[in-house]
């Protein structure tokens, strides 16, 4: 795949972005240099190597869920500047 200036200039309209006619040499020799780079990375043989879904292992770090004893609702809202029934009333940000 080739870049050329026609394909930044579609490409900035499509991002809504302006670039000067300075920067678009500059950047067609970047993707050019990418895309050279990631034709090597096709050349690769990669038949006998198993596909990785992850670079590093993962494992779950939630924890399951467990009720444990807490404060009565009276106690929890005594130093409550306002509140509503059970509720801590908090002024509206919208």
């Amino acid at each position: 795949m080739t870049v050329d200036k026609n394909t930044i200039d579609y490409l900035a309209k499509l991002a809504r972005i302006k670039i000067g006619h300075d920067e678009i040499e500059r950047i067609v020799s970047d993707i050019e240099s990418i895309l050279s780079y990631v034709s090597q990375l096709d050349q690769l043989n990669t038949e006998n190597i198993e596909p990785a879904k992850h670079v590093l292992p993962f494992f779950n770090v939630c924890r399951k869920d467990e009720v444990k004893p807490s404060l009565p609702v009276e106690e929890v809202l005594k130093n409550a500047p306002e509140k509503t029934t059970n509720l801590f009333k908090v002024p509206k940000i919208i």
